[in-house]
């Protein structure tokens, strides 16, 4: 039986805050979802965040063993995976005996990774539980205060959110969410990487200047081809602003790790980076 189409792109005013016109094409098909699993293992930058959340979250065990459960339902440690999609993350994380709130705004990701857990060896009595979410990120009310120890969002789903204030407002429902002392792990995209890319000043140019004529637009936004899709949107950060964005919401940045230019392994160089990953604690 053939799937239906995705929803006709709504407006602005009619996408949910912070969603952009690609973001939203790309969270209804299906046929990314389907095959997404299988484009992240050929991703050298999926690998090494993996090792990167999994080692870090590895340190924080004794801490998290210290900290006063809330809820007497979860005798795990909680991490919110945010931007789950098919549960990359979210099932080696529960491996490591957390239990594991998986939120994304895709349906079809959710689906995928409903399926994952299904068929994958659940013997193992120290994992934790995956439990899918769906909520657009920036609008994430229904977190209750302090329900979470530690929280991730990898794969520069940070900047999939567009607009300073929303993903302000996002990183501020997880200050809400995740307990005094608790963890946040995240990438982001480097925006100066693009200096190392085929026609890089240009399009730099073209996002100052358009951030310059449009009070809607930020030095750092771009929109690109990705798998199918023509308008893709993602907003790359300075080190600069990635602190201000994230001490806006309270957070605290404890480390910054630069990611280097093909995403297989961690680099001292600015010139050589990608990306980053940043760990910051409430």
């Amino acid at each position: 039986m053939s799937q239906p189409p995705h929803p006709t792109t709504p407006p602005d005013w009619q996408r949910p805050r912070g969603v952009a016109a690609g973001t939203w094409r790309y969270v209804h098909q299906r046929t990314i979802a389907r095959h997404y699993d299988d484009f992240v293992a050929d991703t050298p930058l999926c690998e090494l965040d993996r090792r990167y959340v999994l080692d870090t979250l590895a340190t924080l065990s004794v801490r998290v063993s210290a900290i006063e459960s809330t809820n007497s339902i979860n005798s795990k440690p909680l991490v919110l995976d945010l931007g789950a999609g098919t549960g990359r993350l979210a099932q080696p994380i529960s491996r490591q005996g957390f239990d594991v709130l998986a939120v994304d705004l895709s349906q079809p990701m959710l689906e995928q990774l409903l399926q994952n857990i299904a068929s994958a060896d659940n013997d193992d009595t120290k994992a934790g539980t995956v439990m899918p979410m769906r909520a657009n990120l920036v609008q994430l009310d229904a977190l209750a205060d302090g329900i979470a120890d530690h929280a991730v969002c990898m794969f520069s789903t940070l900047g999939m959110v567009q607009g300073r204030a929303n993903r302000i407002q996002f990183l501020c429902h997880i200050a809400r969410a995740v307990r005094p002392g608790g963890c946040l792990i995240l990438h982001v995209h480097r925006r100066w990487a693009a200096l190392r890319e085929s026609g890089g000043w240009t399009r730099l140019l073209r996002s100052w200047f358009d951030s310059l004529c449009n009070r809607e637009a930020e030095f750092g936004d771009a929109t690109y081809a990705y798998r199918g899709l023509e308008n893709m949107f993602m907003h790359r950060f300075s080190e600069k602003e990635i602190r201000s964005e994230l001490s806006a919401a309270g957070w605290t940045v404890e480390r910054i790790d630069r990611v280097g230019i093909d995403g297989s392994d961690l680099v001292k160089s600015a010139w050589e980076a990608s990306g980053l990953f940043v760990v910051c604690r409430r």
